[in-house]
């Protein structure tokens, strides 16, 4: 019989009261999966995105476009620009000897925000997590610096 993390964990602390998986979060919406676009950035851990951070850096409406006057933007080309720049943040910092323990990790990019009318992009900060997922593989998570 192999014993796992879970295992170890629930002799020591009990079954637990409640648990929200990852899996669940996808599902309510809290978490968009990108593991798709990710992988197609070089990214092989299944990504996702906080619904806060969507709305920051990726959502882009018709209305918003319409308040804007300005057609230069796509949600699938925000996406994009959101998960390139993890990946060039991601190939960095395994570069310098990435460690699970120097989390979490930060990356910038520029993007149009969708408040407002201006039209000039703005630096925003994203940070992302390693850590295990509902399965025990690691999964990684981005959002914006004061979410957990």
């Amino acid at each position: 019989m192999q014993i796992t993390t879970t295992d170890t964990m629930r002799e020591f602390f009990g079954e637990p009261i409640s648990t929200y998986t990852r899996a669940q979060a996808i599902e309510d919406g809290q978490l968009i999966d990108l593991s798709t676009t990710a992988r197609e950035a070089g990214i092989v851990w299944p990504v996702a995105l906080t619904s806060a951070a969507w709305g920051d850096c990726v959502e882009w409406t018709d209305a918003t476009e319409a308040r804007k006057g300005y057609t230069g933007q796509s949600e699938s080309g925000r996406l994009w620009d959101v998960v390139w720049m993890l990946s060039l943040a991601i190939r960095s910092a395994l570069r310098r000897g990435l460690d699970a323990s120097q989390q979490p990790l930060y990356y910038s990019l520029h993007r149009t925000p969708t408040a407002g009318r201006g039209v000039m992009p703005r630096l925003v900060q994203l940070k992302f997590v390693i850590g295990p997922g509902d399965d025990g593989r690691p999964v990684i998570t981005v959002m914006l610096p004061g979410e957990d």
